[in-house]
């Protein structure tokens, strides 16, 4: 039997996440960051979900996705009607989930060429 390693034809895949920190690569974060397969942000602003407003989802939009995953941290919550309705009516679906959900839903549609982008919500000084 052969055996190939294949290489991902994308740059970031994330090994872990919790409402801690998250491992994207080899690199270690502990705020809140925007990953696409091809880009990672660091320093997004909101550190939770309810510091999560409709401008905040500007640099995942400016990706052009066709679906948003939002790691809500170590539970799931879900973000205002307005910022639901900004993805909307840009014809981009969001799904929220926990960070770790999110993790490998995220590694999975890459792994897919699917145009996904997710947003990361990491609370600062969490231990």
């Amino acid at each position: 039997m052969q055996l190939n390693h294949e290489l991902p034809d994308y740059a970031f895949a994330l090994r872990s996440a919790d409402g801690r920190s998250a491992r994207v690569n080899e690199r270690v974060l502990t705020a809140s960051f925007i990953l696409s397969p091809h880009q990672l942000i660091e320093g997004w602003r909101p550190a939770g979900i309810a510091d999560l407003v409709a401008d905040d989802l500007e640099p995942l939009l400016a990706l052009q996705p066709e679906v948003i995953l939002l790691g809500t941290g170590e539970r799931q919550a879900f973000p205002a009607a307005v910022v639901i309705a900004a993805c909307l009516q840009r014809g981009v679906g969001l799904e929220a989930m926990t960070n770790a959900a999110a993790a490998r839903t995220f590694n999975v549609l890459a792994s897919e060429s699917r145009r996904v982008v997710a947003g990361f919500l990491i609370a600062s000084g969490q231990g």
